[in-house]
């Protein structure tokens, strides 16, 4: 169990890692575009384009951290309204939606980008597939995430209209780690 952690965690920070250096790539070339338009009155082609690359990248990845972190919306006042045990059932019922989503995602995805692997980038000339990439990897991190779901009770955070200054903590500390 304690390897299986220990994989999950590296699993978990590479997630984390990737997404934030995509979003800080993503803004860096942003920045970029402004100032060669605006001071140099050129635009680079490729700008564009792999900032674009780079927010499906940030946006699909952080899917699979709302899983992680079970900050997806959820619509409970209808459930909460049922028995427990139909409350479980739903639960259930949700958490195998999830599994089917991450498994869908996983397989067309990978077809899709298969599909788009001869196909290039105007701008930045690389494969088409590299922007679709992104969907059988977040697709395997929905699954991935959807497996530990299913040991845990509930598939979101309860809401609580004060701060949760620890869970604020935790996030800016996993930023640092």
């Amino acid at each position: 169990m304690k390897v299986f952690k220990t994989i999950k965690d590296l699993v978990d920070r590479l997630l984390v890692f990737l997404s934030l250096s995509a979003l800080l790539a993503m803004i860096v070339i942003i920045l970029y575009q402004v100032f060669s338009r605006q001071i140099l009155k050129s635009t680079p082609s490729w700008a564009e384009e792999l900032s674009l690359l780079l927010f499906v990248w940030v946006s699909l990845l952080g899917i699979a951290y709302g899983f992680r972190k079970k900050l997806h919306i959820g619509v409970g006042f209808l459930v909460g309204i049922f028995p427990e045990k139909l409350q479980n059932l739903c639960d259930l019922f949700a958490k195998v939606l999830v599994l089917f989503f991450g498994g869908v995602l996983t397989f067309y995805g990978w077809k899709f980008t298969m599909l788009m692997n001869n196909s290039t980038m105007a701008g930045t000339g690389l494969p088409s597939s590299v922007l679709y990439a992104a969907l059988p990897v977040t697709g395997v991190y929905i699954l991935l995430y959807g497996i530990e779901l299913l040991f845990v009770k509930g598939m979101h955070q309860e809401y609580n209209d004060e701060i949760d200054t620890e869970a604020m903590e935790e996030a800016i500390e996993e930023g640092r780690g």
